[in-house]
């Protein structure tokens, strides 16, 4: 029994001994320095140029994640609620700050933010293999271009902003919307606040889709095509950017630039969006901008041409063209309200090969 009882203390103390040595060492642990991978660190802070009169400066904006990215621009327009239609005239508006509905997805990371697909010099076969739809829309105005109609073309599509609200697409593409250009930049600092979602949603329901930027000549050439590419993924498939360039009288921006300076600026915009999306920028614009500072200007350059009461031929003499705006009054079901209506020139045949890769620049009759 004595042996048994200086057995069992001596196992007593060391099992106490164990304990205290265990939380002496638990006392002296510090919290881990690790984090997850489910914490967003914020990103550096972006450098964007502003520029004042002639002189360039440099300032640091904050973050472009997050909310910080609506960050409300001053007001350019008097009468915001006018409803514009084209490219140009909807796009001065100022916009809101981030208080948004719910059915508006949360804003598109900058392209720096995230790892690009790998683009493709030409689309998949499953891309090209997509039924092109025929037309059934209607139009508000409609006007009579006798045999010159874009009826008679059978690729039509749509361009859209943040004015078409909420759009459902799958109805828009049984309309005839084979493509939509999408709304997605002006200047140097605004981004459509429905762009994500329509560049989504567009895929989704067959269309392909393509993304506009509307050009300030207050605002310098780089960083525009900076601001478009941080905003505007590089995917495959997607149809190339488009440089929306005429004179605005509604802008806070009234600066009219020479053709020399134009051209200029409008080069350096391009050559930098086609080195990183690898395709050649498509160049809409109008009438009065057309006649000032376009006539015989950029040959090798796809044209797409705003012209809502006359054929393109009569309104750009000897331009070559890809795309025609011949409206901007549709009506379609899937859109409340009114919406731009496109046509590409060619038959299905040239719209698979263009989609494709294959460079065409159609004639200008």
């Amino acid at each position: 029994m004595r042996i048994f009882g200086v057995v069992s203390f001596v196992l007593a103390s060391l099992y106490l001994a164990g304990c205290s040595s265990t939380a002496g060492v638990d006392a002296l642990q510090v919290p881990s320095s690790e984090t997850t991978s489910s914490v967003v660190r914020p990103s550096a802070p972006v450098a964007r140029a502003v520029k004042t009169a002639d002189t360039e400066t440099t300032v640091e904006t904050a973050s472009m994640t997050g909310a910080a990215r609506f960050r409300p621009p001053a007001p350019l327009l008097d009468d915001q609620n006018a409803r514009p239609f084209g490219l140009a005239e909807e796009e001065t508006v100022a916009f809101p700050a981030p208080d948004l509905p719910d059915t508006v997805e949360p804003p598109v990371q900058e392209a720096a933010l995230v790892s690009p697909p790998k683009r493709l010099s030409r689309a998949a076969p499953a891309m090209l293999a997509s039924p092109v739809t025929r037309y059934a829309f209607r139009d508000a105005k409609p006007i009579n271009f006798g045999r010159s109609s874009p009826r008679h073309l059978a690729v039509h599509g749509v361009d859209v902003s943040r004015w078409q609200g909420n759009i459902n697409w799958q109805k828009l593409r049984a309309q005839g919307a084979n493509f939509a250009y999408i709304k997605a930049t002006d200047g140097g600092d605004h981004l459509d606040p429905m762009f994500m979602r329509n560049w989504r949603n567009a895929d989704a329901a067959g269309l392909k889709r393509g993304a506009y930027h509307f050009f300030y000549w207050c605002r310098t050439a780089g960083e525009q095509a900076d601001w478009f590419i941080r905003n505007v993924p590089k995917v495959d498939g997607a149809l190339p950017p488009v440089i929306d360039v005429e004179w605005n009288g509604d802008s806070s921006c009234r600066r009219r630039p020479s053709r020399e300076k134009v051209l200029e600026k409008m080069q350096v915009f391009m050559d930098k969006l086609e080195r990183h999306y690898g395709q050649r920028p498509i160049i809409y614009t109008s009438p009065d901008f057309y006649r000032d500072n376009l006539r015989g200007a950029f040959p090798d350059y796809p044209f797409w041409l705003r012209a809502v009461a006359a054929h393109p031929s009569k309104v750009y003499p000897g331009r070559k063209w890809l795309f025609w705006q011949y409206s901007g009054s549709g009506l379609s079901h899937g859109v409340s309200g009114r919406v731009d209506l496109n046509v590409f020139h060619g038959d299905e045949r040239q719209w698979r090969n263009w989609l494709g890769g294959g460079q065409m620049v159609a004639d200008a009759d």
